[in-house]
């Protein structure tokens, strides 16, 4: 099926440079909003805290709840959830920082009591708790799971689009246990992961793993905006936002790989004198109408979780919306150009000649 003609010929290749700007400018904002905050906003689950929920007989608005427990939760601006539909008067609260006014021994019983002398009802309250150490743990595990994520990727890329599986295979196994034996050493997890993926790029240059290294770079691209996004909307990443990451890395990933294939096709056809920026404008032309037709689908399908699908998967729908727009975007303005880049790169071609 075409939704777009077949001759269409769009010069995206031409504002290869535009959209390199403003991806550029999206992921620094993206990083002062960052700073600004602190760094990302855990939730509960990487954070530590309580997760309480809340079964009345009936609905109540959740200001009155906010109200009720104010004394005894010592709520700031943590939201009041409603699960389901209103008539099933389920709430949940999810509150991050401990705090002096807060009993963990006997927690379920004052917010049972606070609700009963504001409501003159005994609810069913349950109380979780997620200590320091495994929120910690949580958002270790998750970060060290993105990586490996994408490593295992960018092997897969050079295997399928290049045949250079051995050299891949030992670049990640490296990688991987240089994040590991920092991790041992109690050294910063972040920084260690942020440091393999500069290295990961680095060894893909050198060892000449185009298609991988523009893929690793689309990626990046991809979960740097995503977060940013949620910076700046000072949103929660939780362990559903982070499925939901996952997701869009596999989604972008998918995009890339088809106009890949093309690429390397029109390439093999190609006569000896061939014009790398005309192959690569009529690649990303020619897979535009199935990129529209899947994006397109997707977005609807999330637009509709993230507008009707109520509070309980709200960020999990967000960080969809945002992947799909950015996942489309960079198969065609920064995973494309970036081979473009790499083969008009002096240094490169005379490498090539010598």
């Amino acid at each position: 099926m075409h939704f777009i003609k077949p001759d269409v010929n769009v010069d995206f290749m031409g504002k290869k440079y535009i959209a390199f700007t403003l991806s550029s400018v999206l992921i620094i904002l993206g990083f002062i909003m960052l700073f600004i905050h602190g760094g990302p906003n855990y939730s509960v689950d990487f954070d530590g805290g309580y997760m309480i929920t809340i079964k009345l007989s009936n609905p109540q608005d959740t200001s009155k709840i906010r109200d009720a427990l104010q004394q005894t939760l010592n709520l700031r601006d943590e939201p009041i959830q409603s699960l389901g539909k209103t008539a099933d008067a389920t709430y949940s609260i999810r509150v991050k920082k401990e705090s002096e006014n807060i009993k963990k021994e006997t927690l379920q019983g004052d917010i049972s009591n606070a609700l009963k002398a504001k409501f003159g009802e005994k609810p069913d309250v349950s109380v979780d708790y997620v200590g320091e150490k495994v929120g910690k743990d949580f958002r270790e595990k998750g970060l060290l799971m993105t990586f490996v994520t994408i490593l295992l990727i960018a092997v897969y890329i050079s295997g399928r689009f290049e045949h250079k599986w051995t050299m891949s295979v030992i670049m990640a196994a490296c990688l991987i246990v240089f994040v590991l034996i920092g991790s041992a050493f109690n050294i910063g997890l972040t920084w260690f992961i942020i440091i393999a993926l500069v290295f990961s790029i680095v060894f893909s240059w050198v060892l000449r793993l185009k298609y991988a290294m523009g893929a690793i770079l689309s990626l990046i691209h991809d979960v740097a905006i995503t977060v940013g996004a949620f910076a700046l909307t000072n949103r929660e990443i939780s362990l559903t936002v982070l499925a939901a990451i996952l997701t869009l890395i596999g989604y972008s990933l998918n995009d890339t790989i088809i106009v890949y294939d093309r690429i390397r096709e029109n390439l093999k056809n190609a006569p000896a004198k061939k014009d790398m920026t005309e192959i690569m404008n009529r690649s990303v032309n020619q897979t535009l109408s199935r990129t529209i037709l899947t994006s397109g689908t997707v977005f609807v399908v999330v637009a509709a979780l993230y507008f009707l699908g109520g509070v309980v998967i709200h960020d999990f729908a967000f960080a969809l919306l945002i992947g799909v727009i950015t996942g489309t975007y960079s198969s065609i303005y920064v995973a494309s150009p970036l081979l473009l880049l790499w083969d008009d790169n002096p240094v490169r071609k005379k490498k090539g000649k010598e």
